[in-house]
């Protein structure tokens, strides 16, 4: 039986081996550049790490949604070519200016508020996302004679460089995402028009990269797969040839003998059904493990699988473990690597209603993170 270190009670282990592999393993898929996404602490692996896991592993660039992420990151050392491209209303840009961020932008005002922020000796580096379909932010195609003039005219002017032009799909049929790369290329053209030629174009992100070679375009941009996760309902981790990073476990706090008939957590949605032992697991809703799979969540704890006992609380849950020895300070794994045995993230996912991605990314703070390397 697997135990816990004393007095911990929680933790997420994080296998920056596994970044490195994945990151490495997909570059070689897809021949093309690698823009590694940390966005929320790093898919909740944590930014930092996983930014320098992904380097190491051989992307060549890295983004995140937001400019404050992106400032963590320098502040933290990591030099590399940093991209974030969702900005509050009226946003100044000097911070990101001084700090060498790439600035994804998506309209006029944005684009005037790159320029401002740059200058001959420095101007800001730009990419202009553009809206193929999602329904997002993104340039719209009436709009392109507009932001692709002045941005043309900013560049000319020596106050940015337009070093990109991206976009993201829907992942909704191969036929929508075919379609999209169609009006991709369509903004690409009015770009040129405009006299702009920036060197990067990038649309696909996990699940394009690997299952549309058409939309890799020299560049791909990744993120849940870097973190050994599936994009794909119908494909795991293993059929992909990546390592799940994430190890979420917790301690058994304890451990209580009940008779048949014993309801369980609030509302008693579990009641034993003979004699039977309760594990208690410190771990709930208020560290991301997801209220809606009580009843379903699967649990390892030793070499044997459970499933979660009635609600799922604040701050912990019961696995009805029947008469498994379990004791005191026992691991229970949630979620890892099923290549070890552990429950997938996507089991989690399954048990939700939700998908691998929230899954990770909602693991809370009160979770510390232990950095391994395999």
């Amino acid at each position: 039986m697997s135990r816990m270190p004393d007095g911990v009670a929680r933790e997420a282990v994080i296998d920056v081996g596994a970044i490195e592999h994945n990151v490495r393993h997909l570059r070689a898929l897809t021949a093309s550049e690698v823009i590694a996404v940390v966005k929320a602490d790093g898919y909740g692996h944590g930014a930092e790490r996983s930014a320098r896991a992904a380097l190491a592993g051989g992307a060549a660039r890295l983004a995140t949604a937001d400019v404050p992420e992106a400032l963590a990151l320098r502040s933290a050392g990591i030099d590399a070519p940093l991209l974030a491209w969702l900005h509050a209303p009226n946003a100044s840009f000097q911070d990101a200016a001084a700090a060498r961020i790439e600035l994804g932008v998506s309209s006029v005002e944005q684009v005037r508020a790159a320029a401002a922020a740059g200058s001959r000796e420095r101007p800001v580096r730009v990419q202009l996302k553009v809206e193929t379909g999602l329904g997002r932010n993104g340039i719209a195609p009436s709009e392109y004679g507009t932001v692709f003039g002045e941005a043309a005219r900013f560049e000319r002017e020596g106050l940015i460089e337009v070093i990109g032009v991206f976009s993201h799909l829907s992942n909704t049929s191969p036929e929508d995402d075919r379609t999209a790369l169609s009006r991709f290329t369509v903004a690409q053209a009015a770009a040129e028009s405009a006299g702009l030629h920036p060197p990067l174009r990038h649309i696909a992100a996990s699940h394009a990269a690997i299952d549309m070679p058409e939309a890799r375009l020299g560049c791909v941009r990744l993120g849940v797969a870097i973190y050994g996760l599936s994009p794909f309902a119908d494909r795991s981790s293993a059929d992909l040839g990546l390592r799940p990073a994430m190890t979420l476990r917790g301690a058994v706090a304890a451990v209580r003998r009940v008779p048949a008939g014993q309801g369980v957590s609030y509302g008693y949605l579990h009641r034993t059904v003979a004699e039977s032992t309760l594990a208690l697991v410190a771990m709930g809703y208020a560290d991301g493990v997801p209220r809606a799979a009580s009843g379903a969540g699967p649990v390892v704890i030793g070499d044997r699988r459970f499933t979660v006992a009635g609600r799922i609380a604040m701050d912990q849950f019961v696995v009805d473990v029947g008469d498994a020895p379990v004791e005191v300070g026992d691991e229970a794994v949630l979620f890892g690597d099923p290549a070890v045995g552990a429950p997938a993230a996507s089991d989690w996912a399954d048990a939700a209603g939700t998908i691998n991605y929230e899954i990770v990314t909602r693991v809370g703070p009160r979770v510390p993170r232990r950095e391994v390397r395999s």
